[in-house]
């Protein structure tokens, strides 16, 4: 297993290229498996690999995180996406990497995707990448059944930056014979990731005979179908992310709200929305699609732990 690096932290530009150098005459290489973007779900996919044997390698730009990190047994190794020169030389050659970082806010590029790509030297590359993407790439949809063919049409600028996420990595591995996999993810929820505060202070939400249709995947499931597309995912491949069964935010939003112990949220209309709701809450609860998750179970082979919205709520909500 990789040693531990010390504590020194990145601080400008000199400081990162002394700090990788310095790791490098430790001996430090890359493990198996290295994360960009190593929170909840990171976290959760180095669970599952370490509970296989294997060491697990993360990027951490700040030394509370690589704390975190090194608690849960993650070797770690400083770096900043948004600062292209603390990301040449990382540890990556021959292992397999799940990129998770999200796009930096505005705009509709992701400019730290480019920096990643930029940096890496022929020699340093991953043997396979799996990329986390959203499928709010393929837009609103009016309700209809979305499968891997269908064209994107992201229409949130949030949506667009993770379009370009993909393009550019899928051109980047087609150019250095690296498969990458995509993964478009629907609503994940779980552990720490409810609505609990947003219901709890009373917001609102749409009105059930308004509300748009949509998908979710438990964060457990997530980081199993992360696991099995680095093992079977082949370059190219592009899978919907979800546990296969629709339903609306409000649904959800009230499903919650009821195994918490917490009145359910108001419902209001479409137009009382977009005077009330912030304009990243409203791109969530307005676009409506189904998704098929047929090539995910097919191909990756995964056995889902929460197949529906009742059994993940079981399994992560003490009842109240």
């Amino acid at each position: 297993m990789a040693p531990s690096p010390p504590r020194l932290w990145i601080r400008d530009n000199l400081a990162q290229f002394l700090f990788k150098n310095f790791l490098e005459t430790l001996g430090m290489e890359s493990g198996t498996y290295f994360i960009i973007g190593c929170g909840d779900i990171g976290r959760r996919v180095a669970a599952l690999i370490k509970a296989r044997g294997s060491s697990v390698t993360a990027l951490v730009r700040s030394e509370e995180s690589g704390e975190v990190l090194c608690t849960l047994g993650i070797n770690i190794v400083a770096g900043d996406l948004d600062k292209p020169l603390s990301l040449v030389g990382l540890p990556l050659k021959g292992a397999t990497l799940f990129y998770f970082a999200p796009p930096p806010g505005g705009g509709i590029i992701d400019s730290r995707m480019r920096n990643f790509c930029e940096a890496l030297a022929a020699g340093d590359v991953p043997s396979k990448v799996v990329y986390i993407s959203t499928s709010g790439v393929y837009g609103d949809c009016g309700g209809k059944v979305v499968t891997e063919e269908t064209p994107v049409h992201p229409q949130t600028t949030r949506a667009k930056r993770r379009l370009d996420a993909e393009t550019v990595l899928l051109g980047w591995g087609g150019a250095r014979n690296i498969p990458i996999v995509i993964l478009r993810v629907t609503g994940i929820y779980g552990p720490g990731r409810f609505p609990i505060r947003y219901i709890a202070e009373g917001q609102p939400v749409i009105c059930e005979s308004e509300a748009p249709l949509t998908n979710r995947i438990h964060a457990d499931d997530l980081a199993s179908v992360c696991v099995a597309a680095a093992e079977r995912g082949i370059a190219g491949d592009i899978f919907n992310v979800s546990d296969g069964q629709v339903g609306s935010m409000t649904e959800y939003f009230c499903a919650v709200a009821d195994a918490v112990g917490l009145p359910r949220p108001r419902q209001i209309s479409v137009p009382e929305a977009r005077h009330v709701m912030s304009p990243l809450m409203l791109s969530y609860v307005t676009e409506s699609r189904q998704m098929d998750n047929r090539k995910m179970l097919e191909r990756l082979g995964v056995k889902l732990h929460y197949p529906n919205l009742a059994s993940g709520l079981r399994g992560s909500i003490e009842p109240q």
